[in-house]
């Protein structure tokens, strides 16, 4: 086996073609890098990376992060309302966030709405609601966003 250490790979030309082992990764411009995805289709590392997630607990006023990345805080807002706040903004608001809420074996089927769309900070509508329409707490609540970073 043999080890390559190097700081600094530069290409023929500016649309370089770096091979690791049979998947090409290409450069194609400046600050933009695609791999081969499945089949032929080539996938934008910048952009189909997720910026943002972050998993909350909302019950019983504990109100905590218990992991993420790129969120600094959460504000309990009302009972089943909550700001998230990033620590690195989007480039815009026109970014795409998905989320799920589980609490105590009740899953519900809308779980994450967008109130405020802003590049600071995610305010939700509902984190969760029951089945008749009341908003609810969780245990539970995943979230994930996708876009470009300021």
């Amino acid at each position: 086996m043999s080890t390559l250490v190097l700081d600094t790979i530069t290409g023929k030309s500016t649309a370089t073609t770096i091979t690791i082992g049979s998947t090409p990764v290409v450069s194609a411009s400046a600050n933009s890098m695609t791999i081969r995805g499945e089949g032929s289709a080539q996938t934008s590392i910048q952009q189909g990376l997720v910026k943002q997630w972050c998993h909350l607990d909302l019950v019983d006023d504990e109100n905590s992060i218990d992991d993420s990345l790129n969120t600094s805080g959460i504000v309990d807002t009302a009972t089943g309302k909550v700001t998230v706040t990033r620590t690195t903004n989007f480039a815009s608001i026109n970014y795409c966030m998905a989320g799920s809420a589980w609490s105590g074996g009740n899953n519900y089927e809308r779980s994450c709405s967008n109130h405020a769309a802003k590049t600071t900070a995610l305010q939700l509508v509902a984190v969760a609601i029951n089945s008749n329409g009341t908003l609810a707490d969780c245990q539970d609540v995943e979230l994930i966003y996708t876009g470009d970073l300021a």
